[in-house]
């Protein structure tokens, strides 16, 4: 009897050690390769509240870890110990665009993609006094003259989708960086630029001031906040483009974990609270699996090397 007891008591011992130790165990943390209170910082710090929410007992730790526009807290995510509990917020910047500029310590073969769950629009908008003011317009003018274009800064995402435009345009553009996308607003609200990438939220509001003309949206459709604006591909030119986050993480992770990880994404993403939170801060919200994650960052690569090659941009920080 004692004998049936003491291997009773063993089993049940062992099945509450196997509970305590399933994934994830302890918290799992997010580096942000942002400072805090920017849209990155905001959402991931939504997404955790959302992932403890639906995974009772779970917990989710945000830590910046800013830098190198970007690439110190992705290297950091990258290189990891992959055991599932250090993960990263991977940003079009730091994986599609800063490897090809050089001085990266990872490229987008070192990463293990988990999921989307959010993409920033963007479309092009006519400055105060430009000589256009509606897309077609643009590309006449743009036949003959190289439109000044505003940037946040030089390699970076708007930079590098205006240089994909033209390019696929078959057109020739001034780029303009500045130092920030608030500076290169200044500038076109001001006349002294033609034109700049902006979010569709901040483009609604300097259209509704009077300041811009919308000119195109960089999506495949229409979008709500401009359904009488076009895109690129009404116009009959393949270019779509839009800045997103998702989860990464070193490559490496168990696989039982990782399929964890990846399917409580989706579960946190598809949240209704999640999405009411997003909405309110203006974010744009969509899941993509592991899979399709990894095919845009990758077709976004191509074209960011693309572009920096021809820009003579290409490994310049090395």
């Amino acid at each position: 009897m004692k004998t049936k007891l003491a291997l009773a008591a063993a089993l049940i011992t062992a099945t509450f050690s196997t509970q305590a130790l399933a994934f994830p165990d302890r918290p799992i943390q997010v580096i942000v390769p942002y400072s805090a209170g920017g849209g990155t910082d905001l959402s991931l710090r939504v997404l955790a509240e959302s992932f403890e929410r639906n995974f009772d007992g779970a917990t989710m730790v945000v830590r910046n870890q800013p830098g190198g526009g970007g690439s110190i807290g992705t290297s950091g995510a990258v290189e990891a110990r992959p055991d599932g509990y250090t993960l990263g917020a991977g940003a079009q910047g730091p994986l599609a665009i800063l490897p090809h500029l050089g001085g990266t310590t990872y490229q987008i073969d070192n990463v293990e993609f988990i999921g989307l769950f959010g993409r920033n629009l963007q479309v092009m908008v006519a400055c105060k006094d430009a000589p256009f003011d509606n897309f077609d317009d643009f590309l006449e003018y743009a036949k003959t003259k190289a439109p000044q274009i505003g940037n946040s800064g030089a390699g970076g995402a708007n930079h590098v989708s205006a240089e994909a435009f033209a390019k696929a345009a078959n057109i020739k553009i001034e780029s303009v960086p500045f130092g920030g996308s608030s500076e290169a607003r200044t500038a076109c609200v001001g006349g002294h630029i033609d034109a700049m990438v902006a979010s569709p939220a901040e483009a609604l509001a300097q259209v509704e001031a009077g300041n811009v003309s919308p000119l195109f949206v960089m999506e495949p459709e229409r979008i709500d906040l401009f359904p009488d604006t076009p895109t690129a591909v009404d116009k009959g030119i393949d270019f779509t483009w839009s800045s997103w986050k998702g989860l990464i993480g070193p490559k490496g992770i168990p696989a039982e974990d990782l399929k964890f990880l990846r399917d409580a994404l989706k579960t946190t993403v598809e949240d209704e609270e999640f999405k009411a939170k997003m909405a309110e801060m203006g974010e744009f919200v969509i899941y993509e699996n592991a899979e399709q994650y990894e095919a845009r960052a990758r077709s976004d690569s191509k074209v960011a090397e693309a572009v920096l090659r021809e820009l003579g941009m290409y490994g310049m920080n090395n």
